[in-house]
């Protein structure tokens, strides 16, 4: 597939839904990427190369909202792709997407001058654990993680285990300042074959353009372009943190005819519930946009007197295919019991 600047919008529209709510604001990349000269991009599908090739995916983590103070430079995954290559002890042609939702599903795009970009992502939605990038869930041995520590330091991790990964690069970036970049290396295209979600970035193609094709329309056909249902349409009239946890907030929305709906948040939507029913959660895309403007709307912008409509879109198969998948991203994954659909 080959990739126009044209689509650069669309693309990172459909990004934007699939982040549920998290996974960063897409401005700042799609600002770099509209400005650079590779493009028309190709995007290869996994089975065009051979399952041996090495590959590695890049992201930045932490607090996305701190690159607005601290812009990446323009090749901000430079000195951690030398430190795998470094590590690995030979070249890394290829590069697919860690976490297909906001700003990191634009992340391999950075890099199409001098890699294979592949279509291949590692969550299908944002997420806020490492250890929940596919590879990792599925147990693929040998992944390795650089990422910064600051004042042009690099942390590399092999670990055994997915939460070591998660926990040790997490710090490293707490260490630099609360946000950086970090790739992941150690596997190959055969991997991605068994181990991620393929045909990614061409469904977030497609979604955005759906998007953008019917902003404008009622919010009932939005939802059937977007292939999404219509859980919700009212006013914000309280969001209140969590006492367990004030990472975690309600929101809760005065629907039509009198219904209450609540969401649940982290740092993604995690749950809704209507009138004390649970209706959908994680892994389940949860889409809150501004019912007015049509603004794709993040956790940290659902404020007081909104009027906002709440989508659910299809999760991607890849979390029910194996057992032990889909526990990695329900909401009890996150410490919230008793908001698991069945």
């Amino acid at each position: 597939m080959m990739l126009q600047r044209d689509d650069l919008t669309a693309l990172a529209r459909g990004y934007a839904l699939l982040g549920s709510g998290g996974g960063g604001s897409t401005t700042m990349l799609e600002l770099m990427l509209a400005r650079a000269t590779d493009w028309p991009i190709e995007v290869s599908p996994v089975s065009s190369l051979d399952p041996a090739t090495p590959c590695l995916g890049v992201a930045f983590v932490g607090s996305t909202m701190l690159l607005g103070e601290r812009l990446p430079g323009e090749e901000p995954f430079a000195r951690l792709l030398d430190a795998v290559e470094r590590w690995v002890g030979h070249p890394v042609p290829a590069v697919c997407s860690l976490e297909g939702g906001g700003m990191n599903g634009l992340a391999p795009l950075t890099l199409a001058g001098s890699h294979v970009v592949l279509d291949a992502d590692c969550t299908g939605r944002a997420v806020p654990g490492l250890d929940q990038m596919s590879l990792f869930v599925d147990s693929v041995p040998g992944l390795v993680f650089a990422c910064d520590t600051g004042a042009d330091g690099v942390a590399l991790v092999e670990a055994h285990r997915a939460i070591d990964a998660e926990r040790v690069v997490r710090s490293a970036i707490i260490q630099a300042g609360g946000v950086g970049c970090a790739v992941l290396g150690g596997f190959t295209v055969g991997d991605l074959r068994e181990h991620a979600i393929g045909g990614h970035l061409a469904y977030a193609l497609e979604l955005g353009r759906a998007y953008l094709a019917a902003a404008a329309a009622p919010l009932p056909l939005l939802a059937d372009a977007l292939g999404a249902e219509l859980l919700a349409e009212g006013r914000i009239v309280s969001v209140a943190p969590s006492l367990q946890d004030p990472h975690v907030n309600a929101v809760e929305i005065s629907g039509l005819g009198g219904a209450v709906h609540r969401g649940v948040t982290r740092s993604e939507a995690l749950a809704v519930l209507t009138d004390g029913l649970l209706v959908a959660s994680a892994p389940t895309i949860i889409v809150i946009v501004d019912a007015v403007s049509r603004e794709i709307l993040e956790v940290t912008e659902l404020g007081l007197a909104r009027n906002v409509a709440v989508f659910a879109v299809p999760a991607p198969e890849w979390w029910n295919a194996r057992p032990g998948r889909r526990s990695q991203v329900v909401p009890s994954a996150y410490g919230l019991d008793d908001l698991d659909a069945a």
